[in-house]
């Protein structure tokens, strides 16, 4: 080879080696940012505190059709049923009974007793199965966490885009209370923390704000309870009706020996299933509308609450931060 055109070659791979080794430019240094460039940092943080809290929304909002239609369906395939059918009926006349004799001046009415021993049948039946799969306090926890988790997300891109010093940065976030529950301090948290924590259900702070949303919500009547009770309203009024007419039976029955009695009391039955067969259609249909008037109406309420619903953690957490974040921008000093 032509000792020349060697030599060329050898410093164009000479040049060409030292491009590849060359190292990438250094990002930036961090800008000191002035008191209207963290203005506007706060301002976005309240904008993806706002659209953390539209996503949690959505999230909620399906999760809490689904718990409905779940409800829905083990009220239709097993409340219903056992409530309306004959031989239920009659243990409730029996119990309708016990209530009535045993019920002194101080004591309950047998309509809430009644009302009580629904509510207790109705959480066996449909509220605790239905709750293995989901429940409203789950929804409301993981609605919680999401928001934390979008919010978290949006902060890279916040940092970046006013090449803020992330030190800085943190220590802003650090002065953000999320959670003030206090005292005593281990049930306050800033936001700082709160994105921090891993796992989240270990922070005491979070911990105080489940048990302060549970307590909330104890506060406030069910809308399916307060069903309940006009359903027991209605059946105790019936079943203490066809008490007088049942006892007539029983006392003839006696009346005419016990041969005669059992052939009354057979035939009594009868009547009565004839009658429940009759009359069944309509019992469930009126038991069908209440329960689910109260259904639909403990949705919007568990949708609409702020203090108690399945958005109250997203709403108190979001309107701590950003309540802090436009209050810091009010106090801070004007731009120079």
């Amino acid at each position: 080879m032509n000792p020349r055109l060697s030599l060329v070659l050898l410093c164009l791979l000479l040049a060409l080696t030292g491009c590849a080794s060359k190292p990438p430019p250094a990002p930036p240094p961090p800008a000191i940012l002035s008191d209207a460039a963290w203005q506007r940092v706060d301002q976005e943080l309240v904008e993806a505190s706002v659209a953390a809290t539209g996503s949690a929304n959505d999230y909620a909002r399906r999760s809490m059709r689904v718990w409905k239609e779940q409800v829905q369906q083990r009220t239709e395939s097993d409340f219903i049923p056992w409530f309306t059918g004959y031989w239920t009926q009659q243990w409730l006349t029996l119990k309708v009974a016990w209530y009535k004799m045993n019920s002194g001046d101080a004591g309950e009415t047998p309509e809430k007793r009644l009302a009580l021993y629904l509510q207790e049948q109705y959480h066996q039946r449909v509220i605790e199965p239905v709750a293995e799969q989901i429940n409203p306090e789950a929804i409301r926890d993981r609605a919680s966490e999401l928001y934390l988790q979008l919010l978290g997300q949006q902060l890279p891109a916040i940092i970046q885009r006013y090449n803020a010093p992330p030190e800085q940065f943190s220590q802003r976030l650090n002065r953000v209370p999320a959670i003030a529950l206090g005292p005593p301090d281990a049930r306050n948290a800033t936001l700082y923390q709160l994105l921090r924590a891993k796992p989240l259900e270990q922070q005491p702070a979070w911990q105080a704000l489940r048990q302060h949303l549970n307590q909330q919500a104890s506060k406030i009547a069910s809308q399916t309870e307060v069903g309940l009770s006009s359903v027991a309203t209605r059946a105790s009024e019936k079943l203490g009706a066809t008490l007088a007419p049942r006892g007539i039976a029983s006392a003839v029955a006696a009346a005419v020996g016990k041969a005669a009695g059992a052939l009354i009391s057979v035939a009594a039955t009868g009547i009565a299933m004839i009658t429940h067969d009759r009359e069944h259609p309509q019992m469930v249909e009126q038991l069908r509308v209440i329960l689910n008037v109260a259904l639909n109406e403990e949705w919007q309420g568990l949708m609409e609450n702020r203090q108690s619903g399945a958005m109250s953690g997203v709403y108190y957490l979001s309107g701590q931060v950003e309540d802090s974040l436009l209050r810091t921008d009010r106090q801070a000093p004007a731009p120079k």
